[in-house]
């Protein structure tokens, strides 16, 4: 691509692991975070940067690699994938790069772990741009103890310790990346095109077939949910400017959720796109423009 904005590798050593991306652009212009869904990974966001160069927006778009997905590393045998562990996660990565008051762009988890992180460090965001995702998930307090007994067993069940007597579910292999794809295919509302962006980086070579490198613990359920009430809270303490941009085929809860989250923001716009919920992937030059626009206006 021309005028710098190749896309390329980058990584960042955080200790025992690291985490690994993509970036585009001019590392001296500011950042803008790009946050990838569950077992998605940054390659979600290459039709976005594919797309930057023809708006020269001045900025170094990040996509990174959650622990456990892509090319970063997997958390230790004995950790797990909490929800606040996230935030720490990006805490991190501010500290080691010395970021202070940059953009972020959340797809789906990513939006959530972004909106948890803008709320507790409001110093360090300048703005979020949320992507078929607003406010949190959240539970009844009444139903605590239940998730909590849910997410115990899901972890007992998933744990080394049984492997040997419980019938754990096993990665699937393919022969070959094509058929990866259109299982892909089958479990989302990508295209042939996104989906192999996804996948390409999400595959690991296992002698001659192919599997997934994501972490299975991924797939663990969670022991706990915030109430609606601290979800509310989190969203409430958000200073930066918020923008939505959803599908008009995405997510229902982002439509439940408009009604819920969006009068709690102080600075709030949102905007519908034809598309589904990778409608970051489907409409890229539609996202450059109201990106461009929404920084210009900052």
């Amino acid at each position: 691509m021309k005028n710098g904005f190749d896309i390329k590798e980058v990584s960042y050593d955080l200790g025992a692991l690291s985490i690994h991306g993509l970036a585009c652009g001019n590392k001296d212009d500011d950042v803008v975070l790009c946050l990838h869904g569950w077992l998605d990974n940054a390659a979600s966001f290459v039709p976005l940067m594919q797309d930057i160069a023809k708006h020269k927006p001045n900025k170094y778009y990040i996509a990174i690699d959650w622990f456990g997905h892509g090319l970063s590393s997997h958390r230790s045998t004995d950790a797990h994938y909490h929800f606040f562990d996230w935030v720490y996660d990006l805490l991190q990565l501010f500290e080691l790069n010395k970021w202070e008051h940059i953009d972020i762009i959340g797809h789906s988890m990513g939006g959530i772990v972004a909106s948890a992180f803008a709320a507790a460090f409001p110093e360090k965001v300048r703005s979020l741009t949320l992507i078929d995702i607003i406010g949190f998930v959240s539970e009844k307090e009444e139903l605590s103890t239940a998730q909590l007994r849910k997410g115990m067993l899901s972890r007992l069940k998933a744990s080394s310790m049984n492997q040997s007597r419980v019938n754990l579910k096993k990665k699937s292999l393919y022969p070959n990346e094509e058929l990866a794809i259109k299982a892909r295919i089958a479990a989302s509302d990508l295209s042939y095109e996104q989906a192999a962006f996804i996948v390409n980086r999400g595959l690991k070579q296992e002698n001659k077939a192919f599997a997934w490198r994501y972490d299975n613990r991924l797939k663990i359920h969670s022991p706990y949910r915030v109430t609606l009430k601290q979800a509310e809270q989190f969203i409430k303490d958000i200073v930066c400017p918020v923008q939505l941009i959803y599908g008009s085929k995405g997510l229902d809860s982002v439509t439940s959720g408009l009604k819920i989250f969006a009068p709690l923001f102080q600075n709030f716009i949102s905007y519908k796109l034809e598309g589904g919920h990778h409608v970051h992937m489907e409409q890229p030059e539609e996202l450059a423009l109201l990106l461009n626009d929404f920084y210009t206006k900052l």
